[in-house]
């Protein structure tokens, strides 16, 4: 069944070349990306520290939409610095003790609005705020920085996730952001993943179009 979902590739800016970001990005829109990931860090929240609301204005300029996650201590500040510029912003559910003003802001603000999970964060309150969100983000290695291995136990967390969506009948779609590359794609692929987030496998390929298809084409070869 997971086969015949549409799936989105989405290529985390994280682990671009930074002297070489237009560069990049334009490669990888040639290449196929569905969306350009943009993991907005505040050393606080996360211990690293990326992009600026300038820099996402001039990113959008390139036409690709912005998919926004935002690792910050200072949600509310951070979804209007950047609401201008993303199709989509996703904020963490330990991030924040008021979940449903800030998923419903990002709404009011004009863009589709995200929750994501870190890997040990139960995912029992979704029933919650499933009908705020257009996007649930699982991450499936520790947030903060890239290249980190894929945590193999999070394919429940997305298994779980998608049997809620499906069971709710409603059109959320699932992003898997953390170690995916042409391997671990298809394993949260047949999970029940719509959207994969992939930084070091896109970013740091010589043939970025190559990686994006494989991802595009990846299946559980392990069943």
């Amino acid at each position: 069944m997971s086969n015949v979902r549409t799936l989105k590739v989405a290529p985390s800016l994280l682990s671009a070349d930074p002297l070489m970001l237009s560069e990049e990005v334009d490669e990888i829109m040639r290449g196929g990306a569905d969306l350009l990931h943009l993991d907005i860090m505040d050393g606080h929240f996360v211990p690293n520290l990326t992009f600026g609301p300038h820099v996402a204005r001039a990113l959008a300029s390139k036409g690709l939409p912005l998919d926004v996650h935002l690792m910050v201590d200072q949600v509310e500040w951070a979804i209007m610095a950047f609401s201008g510029y993303a199709e989509y912003i996703t904020v963490h559910a330990e991030a924040t003790p008021h979940l449903h003003r800030m998923l419903r802001l990002i709404r009011e603000s004009g863009c589709k609005s995200g929750v994501a999970l870190n890997p040990s964060t139960p995912p029992d309150f979704l029933p919650y705020v499933l009908a705020e969100v257009d996007l649930i983000l699982i991450m499936t290695v520790n947030p903060g920085w890239g290249a980190q291995k894929f945590i193999p136990e999070m394919t429940r967390k997305i298994r779980y996730v998608r049997d809620l969506v499906d069971s709710a009948g409603v059109g959320v779609e699932i992003e898997v952001d953390g170690g995916i590359e042409k391997g671990t794609a298809g394993l949260v692929r047949e999970a029940g993943a719509t959207i994969l987030v992939s930084g070091n496998y896109v970013f740091g390929s010589r043939d970025k179009a190559a990686a994006i298809k494989s991802l595009r084409e990846s299946t559980n070869s392990g069943r």
